[in-house]
C-alpha cells in the first residue's frame, strides 16, 4: 500500500487519523506550517491532480471523477471517518498505531521526542514524567493520552 498520500478537501478528519498510524497524508487544505487554506481557495482537481504527481502520492477521495482523472487514487464511498478507514483495511491500509507517533496530526510533518529537561506548554505533560514528540514544523506537541486511546479503540473496532 502507498504510504504518501493526499486527501481531497472532503477527507480531512480521515487525514488526522492516518498521520497517527505513520502514514505521510497531505491534505488538500493544509498550507504549510500548521496554517489552513480557507475552503473557498482550496485546490481544484487538475491543481490537485498536479500535487499528487509531483510529489509521488495516492490521492484518497470520495469525488468519483477526480479518482477516474487520477493515475493513482482509492475512491471512498462513506462519509463517516470510521467507515473510510474500514474501507482502506479492507483494501490493505495498515491502520495500527505505532508505537511512537510519527507525523503531525495538525501539518502532517514529522515529530521528534521532547527532551525530559524541556519544558513544554501548560495544557502538555511534563516530558520527566510522560513521553511527549514535538513536530518540527508547527511545534504542537503529542503525546499518547486520551486521544490516542479514542483512536486505538476505533482502529480496533474495524
Amino acid at each position: 500500500m502507498p504510504d504518501r498520500l493526499l486527501l481531497d478537501t472532503m477527507c480531512g478528519k480521515l487525514a488526522t487519523y492516518l498521520r497517527m498510524c505513520g502514514y505521510d497524508a497531505a491534505y488538500a487544505l493544509d498550507a504549510g506550517e500548521g496554517e489552513s487554506i480557507d475552503s473557498r481557495d482550496a485546490p481544484d482537481d487538475d491543481e490537485l491532480l498536479a500535487r499528487a504527481d509531483a510529489e509521488d502520492r495516492t490521492i484518497l477521495t470520495r469525488d468519483r471523477r477526480l479518482a477516474d482523472r487520477a493515475a493513482d487514487a482509492v475512491l471512498l464511498t462513506e462519509r463517516d471517518v470510521a467507515d473510510q478507514l474500514r474501507e482502506l483495511a479492507d483494501v490493505g491500509f495498515n491502520l495500527d498505531l505505532p508505537d511512537e507517533p510519527s507525523r503531525c496530526g495538525n501539518c502532517n510533518s514529522t515529530l521528534e521526542p521532547v527532551d525530559a529537561t524541556e519544558s513544554t506548554p501548560e495544557h502538555a505533560p511534563d516530558p520527566a514524567e510522560t513521553d511527549v514528540w514535538r513536530c518540527v514544523d508547527c511545534g504542537q506537541c503529542f503525546w499518547q493520552g486520551s486521544h490516542w486511546d479514542d483512536v486505538a479503540e476505533t482502529l480496533a473496532g474495524l
